[in-house]
């Protein structure tokens, strides 16, 4: 992925959503380097640690989604950059509820998309993690 230049050192931006998670494994929500942002693997866990929608994918994808969003606008994107998305679910037949999910915030947008299933997220709480690459300024 191209990373537009014109030729000067590009600086680097991190980015945080005051997660503990953050600070224990020493990662940032968002780093931004020129135009590219990617925005780390996030769940349904807010800074308090409380998860939302237990036991509901979809209501946890919605809540992943709203935190990206929050986060792409801190770093002054929006979800109209981006370009790829990334979906990890402890039970493929969620696929069909974190897809709805995705639809509503990417319909029109139509990023590239994975959704994958993983054996077991940090949580057994956590069914659904995302993460996202966005691109800003760019001629669309």
């Amino acid at each position: 992925m191209a990373i537009i230049n014109s030729g000067k050192k590009l600086k680097r931006e991190n980015y945080s959503s005051a997660s503990k998670w953050e600070d224990l494994v020493g990662y940032s929500r968002a780093v931004k380097v020129g135009n590219l942002i990617e925005v780390a693997g996030t769940t349904a866990t807010d800074e308090h640690g409380k998860v939302h929608g237990l036991s509901d994918p979809y209501l946890q994808a919605r809540y992943i989604f709203k935190r990206i969003e929050s986060i792409l606008e801190l770093a002054g994107a929006r979800l109209e950059d981006v370009v790829r998305t990334r979906m990890f679910v402890t039970d493929i037949g969620y696929w069909e509820s974190v897809g709805k999910a995705h639809s509503e915030f990417f319909d029109e947008i139509r990023p590239a998309a994975s959704m994958l299933e993983v054996q077991k997220l940090i949580s057994p709480e956590l069914l659904v993690e995302i993460e996202v690459t966005a691109i800003v300024n760019y001629e669309r």
